[in-house]
């Protein structure tokens, strides 16, 4: 293990990167078709069954609490009814399967066999040895299972380890700060880094009026004002809620190192920048709306 400092959010920064790629499946076509062979059609269902299926075949109220900004009543619509059309085991095959040909498709054969592609992968899993499971139940599910053999899908895997650790924490940071989830979302949007607020109503299972009444209640503790802008205090939360959610998910990249965690976001952010630039990403995914 190293010691070596890190620069500051050198952490975020390559987790945003590989994030990107962990996230393209998620709007592929190849999900789609993938989760309808084993029975699984509803795009929401399918959302909800790809990210849950390494907990197993649970229940809505251990979905609702992990995914943490979804609604509840969205989430037990079709869990857990989706394991009665596939188990878990072949939900995690398809999104694999899934995965592989989105990959292949966006980064291109000659990307995904190359030796930088290679490296990438084994810098991600030596981040992800510094991983801990404690109170970080999508991390722990998801590092309960085997690392593909290929290198774009290892990569793969670690990145969502890296992603769902980090995320795991960031729940906590939230907790603490007194935001629910829709509370969460409303001032992650309002930084404008956030997703839109028709992707949230569409993909989370919230309503307009549901965000409207956190908007009110966040005007009430100083956070927003009467435009739904942040206020200085809105800003001083959201930065303090990424700085400690960066200390807390600070152990694989320190874990990796400085000169790793630097060589792994380099490699990442290309791969990131060229999915991109291939359509991964609705273009109006993110933004106030």
């Amino acid at each position: 293990m190293t010691t070596a400092a890190l620069e500051p959010h050198a952490g975020r920064r390559c987790n945003n990167a590989l994030n990107a790629l962990h996230a393209t499946h998620y709007f592929s076509p190849d999900l789609e078709r993938e989760l309808g062979a084993v029975g699984i059609t509803h795009p929401r269902a399918v959302n909800l069954a790809v990210r849950a299926a390494a907990l197993g075949p649970v229940g809505a109220g251990a979905v609702t609490a992990a995914f943490y900004n979804y609604k509840h009543e969205l989430v037990a619509r079709h869990v857990p009814a989706v394991w009665r059309s596939a188990a878990p085991e072949q939900v995690l095959a398809a999104r694999l399967r899934a995965v592989d040909a989105t990959l292949r498709r966006l980064l291109g054969e000659e990307t995904t066999r190359s030796p930088e592609m290679a490296e990438a992968a084994r810098l991600a899993l030596r981040a992800a040895e510094g991983c801990a499971r404690a109170a970080r139940p999508l991390y722990s599910a998801h590092a309960d299972l085997p690392v593909p053999d290929e290198p774009h899908l290892a990569l793969w895997h670690a990145a969502t380890l890296l992603r769902e650790h980090r995320g795991d924490g960031h729940l906590a940071v939230l907790m603490a700060a007194e935001l629910d989830g829709l509370e969460a979302v409303v001032t992650h949007t309002a930084t404008g880094r956030g997703m839109a607020p028709t992707w949230v109503f569409s993909t989370r299972g919230w309503t307009p009026k549901d965000w409207d009444a956190a908007v009110a209640r966040l005007r009430e503790r100083g956070l927003l004002d009467v435009a739904g802008e942040l206020t200085e205090r809105g800003v001083a939360l959201r930065e303090e809620i990424e700085r400690e959610t960066d200390r807390l998910g600070a152990a694989p990249y320190a874990h990796l190192g400085a000169e790793g965690v630097a060589r792994l976001t380099e490699l990442a952010a290309g791969f990131a920048r060229t999915v991109a630039g291939a359509g991964a990403f609705p273009a109006d995914l993110f933004g106030k709306g």
